[in-house]
């Protein structure tokens, strides 16, 4: 089944791209010493090798524990505002039994756990 296409359609019109042109960009520099930033010399750190491994070592794991302190804290406080979120909706919907209370086991209660009075006879 071929399609044909009415010069007056609009909708349906395939434009010809042109190849573009070569970008003309400027020869690089010549490594003969022309440089355009001058003095990175004094950036450089003397080749000296009392490189501290020691103390880099242990400025890495403060960092790292930074970190895990961090998002240790974020991950408690994101829970902390879920369960807030929880329990607010929970009491502004009506209900009165929002809270979960964790009830014993029905073994684990003795007398001197459960502060029961001895019965007399």
């Amino acid at each position: 089944m071929a399609f044909e296409q009415s010069p007056d359609d609009p909708e349906h019109r395939v434009l010809p791209f042109r190849a573009r042109q070569p970008v003309h960009r400027p020869p690089p520099a010549a490594p003969d010493g022309d440089s355009p930033v001058e003095g990175l010399s004094r950036f450089e750190r003397p080749d000296s090798g009392d490189d501290d491994f020691r103390h880099r070592m242990w400025m890495n794991v403060l960092a790292f524990g930074f970190l895990v302190l961090l998002v240790g804290g974020g991950i408690w406080m994101a829970d902390n505002m879920a369960t807030m979120r929880k329990n607010q909706d929970c009491v502004l919907s009506g209900r009165r039994t929002c809270n979960q209370f964790e009830a014993p086991a029905a073994g684990s209660l003795t007398p001197s756990t459960a502060k029961i009075a001895p019965a007399s006879n």
